[in-house]
């Protein structure tokens, strides 16, 4: 496979999910032909200082890959602006981009489907984002990746023409949406996408991926995904930035290659449904939340 995908890694203070985040990586069939760039993200406080020298100290050790530039920021610049930094500057240089952060573990065929769905949708302006990550679907009968709406953040791919079109600035965003628009980018009421657009504008997160998919959608965009997912978050016990404690978006990692692509360049409709289905009934009936929600507090 020619003109492999440079990946991007970015790092804080989580020394045991960066080793393992590599780990996976490193099993990748791909990994010996791609270049690794892992972005370290200086301490937000005296505390922090430790944990993020361990990673550092970690990640100048990290090899089996094509070459390993590791890029160490003198400041906290925080997880969106790093990401957004990182995405552009490589991007810019290679005009495509696999992205990770570090608390994902993935198939070892994730960087194969990375590239061939980067390779295979180069020019289709409509196809904007690959996700390899995917919800504990249902439906058993869809195919091994479709086009949907939108953008997952856990393990993703883009093009330098797509990235294009990343709109930072919120009100700018959010001036575009009308109430059928709303409705639509929150895939019918089932997911907070929009309270997290809400909540960007009032400082209450700040997240780069509500604002990519934000400009994903207002453009007609669409995102490649696989029907089983080729990555797991490992974040979810606490230690993330933005990921609480609970197991609703754990999943069972694909161990198979994604062989088929889809040709028509449209949203797939069972996805849609299956994905719509589950997001309406992922955190279950009255008494498994009120038991989720004492496990949460107890930790």
């Amino acid at each position: 496979m020619q003109n492999l995908a440079p990946i991007a890694l970015f790092v804080y203070n989580r020394p045991q999910h960066t080793e393992r985040t590599i780990k996976f990586l490193q099993q990748n069939l791909l990994a010996a032909d791609s270049r690794l760039y892992i972005f370290s993200d200086g301490p937000k406080s005296k505390a922090d200082e430790e944990k993020v020298n361990e990673v550092r100290a970690f990640i100048k050790t990290v090899d089996r890959f094509k070459s390993v530039k590791v890029i160490e920021s003198k400041t906290n610049k925080g997880l969106a602006n790093s990401v957004i930094e990182g995405v552009t500057q490589l991007n810019q240089n290679y005009g495509q981009v696999i992205v990770f952060e570090d608390d994902l573990v993935s198939s070892p065929h994730t960087l194969t489907y990375f590239n061939e769905a980067l390779n295979r949708y180069r020019d289709e302006e409509k196809v904007m984002h690959i996700g390899a990550y995917m919800y504990h679907l249902k439906n058993e009968n869809l195919p091994d990746s479709f086009f949907y709406r939108a953008a997952t953040s856990w393990g993703w791919a883009t093009w330098q023409r797509a990235w294009q079109h990343f709109e930072p600035n919120i009100d700018t965003l959010i001036k575009q949406f009308d109430s059928k628009k709303i409705n639509d980018f929150s895939i019918e009421g089932t997911m907070n996408f929009w309270k997290q657009m809400r909540d960007f504008k009032n400082g209450r997160n700040n997240s780069w991926a509500i604002r990519w998919y934000a400009s994903i959608f207002l453009r007609g965009g669409l995102t490649l995904n696989p029907s089983q997912s080729l990555v797991n978050n490992i974040g979810h016990d606490g230690t993330g930035v933005h990921s609480g404690i609970n197991d609703i978006y754990n999943v069972i990692i694909n161990p198979k290659p994604i062989t088929q692509f889809p040709n028509e360049i449209k949203e797939n409709e069972a996805a849609y449904q299956a994905i719509k289905g589950f997001l309406a009934n992922r955190k279950g009936n009255l008494w498994e939340r009120i038991k989720r929600f004492i496990k949460e507090k107890l930790n």
